[in-house]
């Protein structure tokens, strides 16, 4: 099997994933009505969620709408952060994150957390019970800004909500340095006379549009919320099927977590693991979803305190941090049924990465290494291809001699391959690995952060964006066209004039490719060339009298 067979395979394989992903998007089987402890849809006109009836809810008491439009705000700044905190339920309404560039223009810092600028996305979080504050209470802001200073590891944010019936809530936020993390807790001063029930909870709420996209082949990459818990895993949900009332996601746990998902970066809430929780997503009006986790808070006595608490993380899907900042963590770098290709492919990609530096060479490296390991299979396949180029001519002999008799033809094709022992179908088994070697590498350079704006080489400053130049893509065109040159030349004129299309074609194709995709398959061409270009020396040296019958 030469060049020609390899191409007609990757269209077809990546044509079958991506008809199957879009029949599985389309044809989710219908998921059961939720049961009895699902925390309930939210009321009309409410956005604070409920517990279920077994978790004992709270009545909340909601401000106007114009109180809410009228909450100031302030900034925290921190070596990687800059968060606007609103005073309506201290919510971080607007992140940036100041180690990463906007895609389309690099003096920015990516917003991830956004007020309306491009979507509607907040972290938020209350507290459930009589007269406590949720996430439309209006909190006092202790300054306009703050910023962790030098010589500082840790910034404490706190905000005084209103005292009602004796009962004082402080929230508190904790930056780092060096983190995404950041410490949201509630200290509950019951002054009250009578005992305090409460939960609390968080949640993220954005509106349904999809995040930064990628160009190749239309693919679109999953936003929308995710849930993990030790029994269910990693659970995403759609937009969709929350509206529809079908979302199907662990409700009820002692761990796990609930995220918010998108194209290269995350937000998760994080509680402390052995705390039973009850997770929910919900509709909370025109194009905005909540999914977030409710907690429950030890009952205060009169004159006692209590605390409610979680971690929240928001940044990008640096895959060797996520699994040490909570179990499952790294899930959401989703690579699909690829993974357990796509997940050592990345694991070498950044060994290569700690030696070079530098993404681009690390793809090269990744290359010859896959070379190296697959080289008695492809050497194979090119002495195969070599056989059948130095039979061209007694093949054409055969061709003149049975043109009308297919049969015949074909049984003397057979012996003349028996004799001379030569396998036809020899190249398979090594185009066959390299198609899902190619497509989890492009998953790979899909979803990893890493390759974000990561820069190769002069005109390539984005390995995960398309060449701008379109250098990489020619360069891939013509090595196709120097191994169609290498290879047997068909026995039919039509069928060759085609394959003599194909580099067109491809280059073509290519051009909407992220960079360091195309930079894999020029490396991997030009190292097939020179293998190819070796082997099939050695071979026609070998039988100089085989050229002629």
């Amino acid at each position: 099997m030469d060049q020609r067979r390899l191409i007609l395979l990757l269209v077809f394989s990546l044509s079958l994933v991506m008809l199957w992903d879009g029949w599985i998007k389309h044809n989710q089987p219908a998921v059961p009505a939720p049961v009895a402890g699902a925390a309930a849809p939210a009321a009309a006109g409410s956005s604070v969620p409920t517990p279920s009836a077994g978790l004992t809810p709270g009545a909340t008491a909601l401000p106007s709408a114009e109180a809410a439009k009228a909450a100031p705000k302030m900034r925290v700044v921190t070596d990687m952060l800059r968060a606007d905190i609103s005073a309506e339920g201290g919510s971080i309404v607007r992140l940036e994150l100041a180690q990463h560039k906007d895609t389309n223009d690099r003096e920015r810092n990516f917003v991830l957390l956004d007020d309306g600028m491009r979507h509607l996305y907040s972290a938020e979080s209350g507290l459930i019970g009589d007269g406590l504050p949720n996430h439309r209470t209006v909190y006092a802001l202790p300054a306009d800004e703050v910023a962790l200073k030098d010589g500082e590891d840790t910034l404490v944010l706190r905000l005084e909500a209103p005292e009602q019936n004796g009962v004082k809530v402080t929230k508190l936020m904790t930056f780092r340095r060096g983190s995404y993390l950041v410490d949201v807790s509630y200290e509950i001063n019951n002054g009250g006379a009578e005992p305090l029930s409460a939960h609390a909870y968080f949640q993220l709420t954005r509106d349904g549009k999809p995040a930064e996209q990628v160009e190749a082949f239309g693919v679109t990459t999953f936003t929308g919320p995710a849930f993990f818990t030790d029994a269910a895993k990693f659970q995403k949900v759609q937009f969709e099927e929350i509206a529809e009332g079908k979302a199907k996601f662990a409700k009820t746990a002692s761990d796990g977590w609930v995220a918010m998902v998108q194209h290269y970066f995350v937000s998760a809430w994080l509680p402390a693991a052995g705390i039973e929780r009850e997770y929910f997503a919900r509709k909370v009006g025109g194009d905005l979803y909540s999914a977030g986790v409710i907690l429950p808070v030890a009952a205060i006595a009169p004159g006692a305190s209590g605390s409610a608490a979680s971690r929240l993380y928001v940044g990008p899907q640096e895959q060797d941090k996520l699994e040490g900042i909570a179990p499952g963590l790294d899930l959401v770098v989703d690579y699909g049924f690829l993974t357990v290709i796509a997940a050592p492919l990345f694991w070498v990609l950044s060994w290569f990465h700690s030696l070079t530096g530098n993404w681009g060479w690390a793809i090269i490296l990744v290359t010859v290494a896959i070379k190296l390991a697959f080289f008695p299979l492809s050497a194979a396949s090119y002495k195969s291809m070599a056989k059948m180029r130095v039979l061209g001519p007694r093949m054409q002999r055969l061709k003149e001699l049975y043109g009308n008799d297919k049969a015949k033809m074909q049984q003397e094709m057979m012996n003349l391959y028996r004799t001379e022992k030569i396998n036809p179908l020899g190249g398979c088994l090594p185009i066959l690995v390299q198609i899902p070697v190619f497509i989890a590498l492009y998953w790979v350079l899909l979803g990893s952060v890493e390759m974000r704006q990561a820069p190769w080489l002069g005109w390539i400053q984005d390995l995960s964006a398309k060449d701008p130049y379109f250098i990489l893509p020619i360069i891939m065109g013509v090595s196709m066209l120097v191994q169609m040159k290498l290879n047997p030349t068909p026995p039919d004129p039509l069928q060759a004039k085609i394959m003599m299309a194909m580099p067109i074609v491809f280059t073509f194709m290519f051009l909407w490719f992220p960079s360091g995709l195309v930079l894999y398959w020029v490396v991997n061409n030009l190292l097939s060339i020179a293998q190819q270009w070796q082997i099939t020396r050695m071979i026609e040296s070998a039988k100089p009298g085989s050229k002629t019958d």
